[in-house]
């Protein structure tokens, strides 16, 4: 009996043994399944990953080469709109440069007249620190500073001889008629030719002309060109005179300081003149041999008494 007791026990016992190691036996199957389901959605998710890494490396690698188009036309865009920018600014400077021509249509020194202008203006511009743009604007707006003589009668222009009181304020009014042919303009450059134009007659004391400004009141650029457009009158033939020398000029410009001229500009001006006066030669220079290429001697002119003292004439002038 007691044997049969304990043999029960012994299979109760085993069969919970069984039973639990059942239940444990379960429950990694369920883990293992679930493991294994968890390991095929990722690797469907890697396939998914994989796929889109290559569709996207395929749409890089194309988006690439398109970046690399767009690169190179927006390369020729610039290229081209640089090459349009420098276009337009020679038009630009080359209708400023028609214009100061139409202007001075009757005189005859006009070309040497603006170069000389906007090299002088320009040079002494430096010398008192203006930098980038505003040598730029001086450079081509200084040239246009009697613009208004456009609007003056050929029959004063061109006087042989001393202007009476009348024609002299009929002079004047070229300062307005240059304003107002230049004004409204959003152009920098027309901007400060405008100002050159109204102003550069006006004197340091006040006693100028149209607007009686003094000192510093005077637009910088109109106080430059007032002494370099002195400078080139007094050194350059008119149709009442003779050109002046240099060193008599210089002293004119000596009398006007303070009075007529900026007086630290004046200085400026007259420690700068040897430079001024090559830029002189250098330009009349060139107009003379251009002269000079004008004239077409043949075999016959040069074999004769005359013509070889003109031709010597023109080598000495």
């Amino acid at each position: 009996m007691d044997n049969l007791v304990k043999q029960d026990k012994r299979i109760a016992h085993l069969k919970a043994l069984y039973l639990k190691e059942k239940e444990k036996r379960m429950d990694l199957e369920n883990k293992l399944l679930q493991s294994r389901l968890q390991l095929k959605s990722n690797n469907e998710k890697l396939k998914t990953l994989r796929d889109h890494s290559r569709e996207n490396n395929k749409a890089f690698k194309l988006t690439s080469k398109q970046l690399v188009k767009y690169a190179a036309d927006l390369r020729t865009i610039v290229a081209n709109l640089n090459s349009t920018n420098r276009e337009l600014q020679q038009a630009y400077q080359d209708t400023i440069h028609r214009l100061v021509l139409a202007s001075e249509y009757k005189d005859q020194d006009t070309g040497n007249h603006i170069n000389r202008m906007s090299r002088y203006c320009l040079k002494l511009a430096e010398k008192v620190n203006l930098r980038g743009q505003e040598l730029e604007q001086i450079r081509f707006a200084t040239p246009m500073h009697d613009v208004g003589k456009i609007g003056i009668p050929d029959s004063i222009i061109l006087k042989n001889g001393r202007l009476t009181e009348k024609e002299f304020d009929v002079v004047k009014t070229h300062t307005t008629i240059g304003g107002e042919i230049l004004k409204n303009s959003r152009a920098g450059i027309l901007k400060m030719a405008r100002e050159i134009a109204l102003y550069h007659h006006e004197k340091w004391n006040g006693t100028g002309y149209p607007s009686g400004l003094k000192g510093e009141n005077i637009p910088l650029p109109a106080r430059i060109v007032a002494i370099c457009d002195t400078f080139d009158a007094l050194t350059s033939s008119r149709p009442y005179k003779a050109p002046y020398p240099v060193g008599i000029s210089c002293e004119i410009i000596k009398k006007g300081k303070g009075t007529h001229f900026d007086p630290a500009l004046t200085d400026i001006f007259l420690s700068s003149v040897d430079e001024l006066v090559y830029i002189k030669r250098e330009i009349d220079s060139k107009i003379s041999e251009e002269k000079k290429r004008e004239c077409a001697w043949s075999e016959r002119d040069i074999i004769e008494a005359v013509i070889p003292n003109a031709a010597a004439g023109f080598n000495n002038p």
